[in-house]
């Protein structure tokens, strides 16, 4: 299993936070707990009645369309099993409403595609909200917040996002990436990849000038491909949420089974699994 430092994971902090900040308005500790207990017991006794009421893809389960190459929060093992947070949190709520999940594993634009044609009931890829999505789909609340970083070798004279024009810039096809960085320098500058490890590996072989890429794969990355460097300076931030189609009916669910994760303590579990506390 993978870990990556607390410190540069931001999601950690916001979710520690939202937790706190439940436990707070939810008065004594022992009050909260029984609150907890009581809300865990009512689920559970509605969760059979809250299935059979959803209208899912395939009846009976939870489809997640992802894109397993963004860990730590989708990847695959060496023995071919999927696992990350956003795989244990998608578990979490598929248990919440009744229901088993089914995870398809597939290129990211296809996976955000698969929830718009009715393929997938949700996609959970690390998805960034941003406005144009909005206009396609719908989103959960938001679970995490996420950057925006920049990869380098060591020694670049990039030392800034300002310091990117003119120079080739790869990102993963379809990202939030791809997406500010075509935006800020032109299409012409900007390289597209299927995944994160192929625009690395571009860096590596000299074809690209920088990589722009979420934060936390960014760290793994650098972490196994020595001589390169993240900068200190974030090229941007943003929320991540689980994306569904237009006017999906399992909007609410969702979102209701999100509060009970945070409220819980489990959606901070399973961060900790993932995430070494130093």
């Amino acid at each position: 299993m993978k870990k990556i430092n607390r410190r540069s994971f931001l999601a950690a902090a916001g979710l520690t936070a939202a937790a706190l900040a439940l436990t707070a308005c939810g008065g004594s500790a022992s009050s909260t707990a029984s609150s907890a207990a009581s809300s865990a017991a009512s689920s559970e006794a509605a969760s059979t009645g809250a299935a059979a009421e959803l209208t899912t893809v395939e009846a009976g389960k939870l489809t997640m369309a992802t894109n397993a190459t963004f860990p730590p929060y989708e990847m695959t093992t060496d023995s071919g099993e999927i696992e990350g947070i956003d795989v244990d949190t998608a578990k979490a709520i598929a248990e919440k409403l009744g229901l088993e999940l089914q995870i398809d594993d597939m290129d990211f634009d296809a996976a955000l595609l698969s929830v718009q044609q009715g393929k997938a009931d949700i996609v959970m890829a690390g998805v960034t909200v941003t406005d144009e999505r909005k206009a396609v789909m719908d989103f959960s609340d938001s679970y995490a917040t996420g950057i925006q970083s920049i990869i380098v070798p060591e020694g670049s004279d990039i030392t800034s996002p300002d310091d990117l024009a003119g120079k080739k810039i790869g990102t993963q096809r379809g990202t939030t990436g791809y997406i500010y960085c075509s935006d800020d320098f032109g299409d012409d500058a900007v390289v597209a990849y299927d995944n994160g490890l192929t625009a690395v590996q571009a860096l590596n072989n000299g074809q690209v000038d920088a990589v722009v890429i979420d934060n936390a794969p960014a760290k793994e990355y650098v972490a196994a491909n020595p001589g390169l460097v993240i900068l200190d300076t974030s090229y941007a931030e943003e929320d991540y949420a689980i994306g569904m189609a237009k006017g999906s009916s399992l909007e609410d669910a969702v979102n209701a089974a999100l509060e009970e994760l945070k409220a819980d303590g489990t959606l901070q579990s399973i961060v900790d699994k993932y995430i070494t506390a130093e």
